[in-house]
């Protein structure tokens, strides 16, 4: 096999001129950095528990990349072409990863709550009206379905006209993949529900086959592309993080994460991202152990 590429979390190899092999790494990444520290059994985790949402989505009819898993931490996917020039994407094009990351919200959390604070979305935008005080951790009154960037350095908050525009998507191709993204997060949330879970919000990437079927790609419903909270203490007012999520608040709370987001702003050079310390490693690398078996009912 060729390695092809490197990612934030697995490492990318072309089997043949169809097929990728992705092998899942115990790596994490925040707010586009990679972390100086390793979580014990991470890639396994992000592996199967990606395997079993894509075998229920085949059973549902919603087309996948997937095509075998390779114990324990290896999978072999549809492989797709990655065309970086927008300008050589159009309505016609074929077999191509959509440069898209589609993101579906279901609470307010996280830079949700940011973005509102500093006027970036309005209350409205969510569903609810004009002058509401918008709480962390409230439902939503409707999924708020937004996009950015996949291949682009940074992540980049996209309108629909400027998504649709970069992917070469038409208005018809673009409710598709939000009309797909909220059956597949019915089927997880529902399973989800069952373990005593809620799905806050998750994102999703697609590609295009041969014949322009939509068919979605890499790995989602997970703790590091999906927010997750338990059930029955959200009842009790608390939004107890299930999710990388966890990792994020502990940059926020160092003030790492208000020291890169100025330098970003700023154009200045990015401090380096420092590794977590023991406790969090030793944390982190539980919860995704028991969210695993939480999200699958399989024993890890």
């Amino acid at each position: 096999m060729e390695h092809i590429r490197t990612g934030k979390v697995k490492e990318v190899y072309a089997v043949d001129d169809k097929t990728l092999e992705f092998v899942f790494t115990d790596n994490i990444s925040v707010f586009d950095k990679i972390i100086p520290s390793q979580i014990p059994r991470k890639g396994e985790c992000l592996c199967r528990t990606a395997t079993h949402w894509f075998g229920l989505l085949e059973k549902k009819g919603i087309k996948t990349h997937f095509i075998e898993y390779l114990p324990p931490n290896r999978m072999r996917v549809k492989r797709f072409n990655i065309i970086e020039d927008y300008d050589k994407i159009h309505e016609d094009t074929t077999n191509y990863l959509i440069p898209l990351e589609v993101i579906c919200r279901y609470y307010a959390a996280g830079s949700l709550v940011d973005r509102v604070k500093k006027g970036k979305i309005k209350v409205e935008d969510l569903g609810f009206e004009k002058g509401h005080e918008l709480k962390s951790g409230e439902k939503l009154p409707r999924p708020y379905i937004e996009a950015t960037t996949k291949l682009e350095a940074h992540d980049r908050e996209l309108t629909d006209a400027e998504a649709k525009d970069i992917a070469g998507l038409t208005d018809a191709d673009y409710e598709e993949i939000k009309s797909t993204v909220l059956k597949i997060d019915e089927i997880i949330g529902a399973e989800a529900s069952k373990n005593g879970l809620i799905h806050c919000d998750g994102k999703k990437e697609f590609g295009y086959d041969e014949n322009r079927n939509l068919m979605i790609i890499d790995t989602f419903g997970t703790l590091d592309e999906d927010r997750w909270w338990d059930a029955a203490l959200y009842e009790q007012g608390k939004t107890v993080e299930l999710s990388k999520e966890l990792v994020r608040q502990h940059y926020r709370k160092t003030g790492y994460h208000a020291q890169l987001m100025e330098a970003r702003e700023k154009g200045l050079p990015e401090p380096d991202i420092p590794a977590l310390p023991q406790d969090v490693i030793d944390e982190v690398a539980k919860l995704y152990a028991d969210m695993f078996e939480r999200l699958t009912g399989e024993k890890f």
